[in-house]
């Protein structure tokens, strides 16, 4: 199975077009959600860096989450404790900015993708925004 539909691929290289053209900076969506069935590993990442596309941006979690940079051909050939490669959640859509996944997975100490800790994590956000702004 390839880790990146053709689709995800070119939304990630364009948002990575984006943000270089930017100076970074830009809080995407994650366009794909990448796991281990038998690590406890999750990727949740938003773009590909348009000079080599292979590194993919995004929240990783191998114990503890952190942004950061991904190797997707690594990630191919990474094989659980029961020899079970990296999947594709086909279900996961991003509904929020990668900044609040990083908010939920701080409060949670892994990434969470359930609707009750991501809203939580928003208005978090949010209301430090706001606070920040005063």
């Amino acid at each position: 199975m390839k880790l990146i539909t053709k689709d995800q691929h070119d939304k990630m290289l364009k948002q990575g077009q984006q943000n270089a053209e930017c100076a970074g900076g830009i809080d995407f969506k994650p366009v794909v959600k990448l796991f281990t069935p038998d690590a406890n590993a999750t990727w949740l990442l938003t773009e590909l860096d348009p000079e080599n596309p292979d590194l993919a941006f995004g929240l990783c979690d191998l114990g503890y989450p952190e942004l950061g940079w991904v190797s997707l051909s690594e990630l191919a050939s990474v094989r659980g404790a029961f020899g079970l490669p990296v999947e594709r959640d086909f279900h996961f859509e991003g509904e929020y900015p990668i900044s609040v996944y990083v908010k939920a997975a701080r409060n949670a100490g892994t990434i969470v993708t359930d609707d009750r800790r991501l809203a939580e994590a928003k208005a978090a956000l949010d209301a430090e925004r706001q606070g920040g702004a005063a």
